[in-house]
């Protein structure tokens, strides 16, 4: 007779050959099988007491390791609390495999417990299909191995995303043959170079350029692909521009460096961006902020600008610019390539003479800015301060893990962030609440390094259960809480155009500001936990955090003052009635 084992078991054992190291999650009735078979194996789980947390974590983990993050979810109420978290991560290119356990195989359609099953047959993949690459409803458990390998495979091949597996909780403990390591290995994931005819082209086009420029995202972060880059920009001494989620690509102090262009962007950046003759943008989809909502007068100008794209995903081609030339492939092997046929054609580096010298002059203005800003002992602390003392303390090489509001668009416009450090953010959803989990996820992916959690209290209160994860796993997260008792970046539009904070600003039943107490919520979790009383006190308890490595909540309060915006939002217009002509 041959042997057999819970088909359990062997996806565990299946998921130990693709190396994973932890799976993200939370318990429920119909993956506890799976989780019993993860308790003796090599791959350790993670607790994250709420989904959403769960999911922002594993994606922090994929994001610091540039491995996939691996999500395990109940049925029902469990996988679409976490739908928040993975559409975080698909957004943003994070490949992230969730599996989601499902009510019995041979129940849907009756209303078992948890399905999700009223005005339609039950279907919980159809509440991931949006935006996942690919979902998969297992129903054969001869197809479980296959359909992990494709999973995998899937979310790490071309543009990286999160997809989903969900099986029927039955199968988890149905009998199968033990797992054969590499009987189901992930494929080579290859992916498309740049033609030489292309690389060509788009070598001739920048050398006859007289105000080239070269606009990158997130998606170029390898060694190889940033060297390249900055071999070419160095070659032909052309300016660079990042987005949101390219800070941190390039050093901020490097001398060709321009900065970020769009809403939260700098007037020194739009004066190229406007001006440029020939733009190579890489691994970047345009997105609205970074393109002050593609208004032409304010950051971009295609044309008379001519576009050249570059991405992994077609679809991201000309979808927000006419592009002159368009290619998909992979950003590091394009860049390499357009650099030797540039190269080729002209052996010698070209100097653009005043260029480096004005870029220099603008960067020096904005850093000496954003420290004069940052030097008063004014109580609550300008958010300035803040910034200002996290860089004069922190090592050089820690990672910042930002939600939404001044921590993130502050830290992306004016923040000189080393050429060590890291720069982690959500980008696509701008999701409040990423911040606390995700930052525990890349202290886990990286254990040596200061992981810090530059939050405000709204996004700290979304995600309180960080805090007991970060714990429980004994890993020194530091949760800087920039409090203004608000939504703060939204009570500021609110304010601006229609002259209150009402629903944006936290206040007790009397109606005056309230808010938790950040720091004794986590001393009650087992955290260090630090109330900043005076201006000098937050770098203080930041170095003592860092030189205790444990568990730390710093609580600052703050002012509610908000971001420059050099750029345009179009929400701007609309709160004043100003709507683009449809015709």
């Amino acid at each position: 007779m041959n042997e057999t084992v819970p088909a359990s078991e062997a996806l565990v054992a299946q998921l130990e050959s693709y190396g994973v190291e932890y799976v993200f999650g939370t318990c429920g009735h119909t993956n506890i099988a799976l989780l019993d078979a993860l308790g003796p194996s090599s791959i350790e789980f993670v607790i994250a007491r709420h989904e959403q947390a769960a999911a922002h974590a594993a994606d922090g983990y994929a994001r610091a390791s540039g491995k996939p993050g691996v999500l395990l979810t109940h049925v029902g109420p469990g996988m679409m609390n976490a739908v928040t978290g993975v559409a975080t991560a698909a957004m943003d290119s994070v490949p992230l495999v969730v599996i989601s356990g499902d009510i019995p195989s041979y129940y849907y359609g009756r209303h078992p417990h948890q399905e999700v099953n009223l005005h339609a047959d039950a279907d919980q993949t159809a509440i991931y299909r949006p935006f996942c690459k690919r979902v998969w409803p297992v129903q054969r458990t001869a197809d479980l191995h296959r359909t992990l390998e494709r999973a995998f495979w899937t979310a790490t091949s071309g543009r990286p995303g999160a997809v989903l597996v969900n099986i029927p909780m039955d199968l988890f403990s149905r009998p199968v043959s033990p797992y054969i390591p590499g009987s189901h290995p992930v494929p080579d994931a290859g992916l498309p170079g740049l033609s030489e005819a292309t690389a060509q082209r788009i070598a001739e086009a920048l050398l006859a350029a007289e105000r080239p420029l070269i606009y990158f995202g997130g998606g170029l972060r390898g060694p190889e692909a940033k060297q390249a880059l900055l071999d070419l920009a160095e070659h032909l001494d052309i300016p660079l521009a990042h987005s949101l989620m390219g800070k941190g690509t390039v050093p901020d102090r490097h001398p060709l460096l321009l900065g970020m262009p769009g809403f939260w962007g700098l007037e020194s950046t739009h004066a190229h961006t406007k001006d440029a003759d020939v733009v190579l943008a890489l691994a970047t989809r345009f997105a609205e902020t970074d393109a002050s909502s593609w208004d032409a007068a304010y950051t971009w100008n295609f044309p008379p600008s001519r576009l050249i794209q570059i991405d992994i995903d077609p679809a991201e081609i000309g979808r927000n610019y006419p592009v002159e030339i368009g290619a998909v492939a992979d950003v590091a092997h394009a860049v390499k390539a357009i650099g030797a046929a540039v190269k080729a054609a002209r052996p010698e580096p070209l100097s653009r003479p005043g260029l480096r010298e004005a870029i220099a002059a603008n960067r020096e203005k904005l850093f000496a800015t954003a420290a004069e800003l940052g030097a008063g002992d004014n109580y609550p602390l300008r958010p300035q301060r803040i910034l200002a003392d996290l860089r004069s303390t922190l090592p050089a090489d820690a990672v910042l893990v930002t939600d939404v509001g001044w921590n993130k668009n502050g830290v992306a416009q004016s923040y000189d962030l080393p050429p060590e450090g890291r720069f982690i953010t959500p980008g696509g959803a701008s999701t409040m609440g990423f911040g606390p989990a995700a930052a525990v996820g890349v202290q886990m992916a990286q254990k040596q390094r200061t992981v810090v959690a530059l939050i405000g209290d709204g996004g700290m209160s979304a995600q309180l259960p960080a805090v007991p994860m970060a714990v429980e796993q004994g890993l020194p997260v530091i949760f800087a809480v920039m409090n203004n008792r608000s939504h703060g970046t939204i009570s500021d539009l609110q304010r601006s155009h229609y002259g209150r904070g009402y629903g944006c600003d936290f206040t007790d039943a009397e109606g005056e500001a309230y808010s938790p107490d950040f720091a004794a919520y986590g001393r009650s979790c087992g955290a260090d936990g630090y109330q900043v009383d005076s201006a000098e006190e937050f770098a203080k308890a930041l170095a003592l955090a860092v030189e205790r490595r444990r568990p730390a909540v710093i609580d600052i309060p703050m002012v509610n003052e908000p971001v420059p915006t050099p750029g345009h939002w179009n929400i701007k217009d609309i709160y004043q009635g100003i709507f683009p002509d449809e015709g």
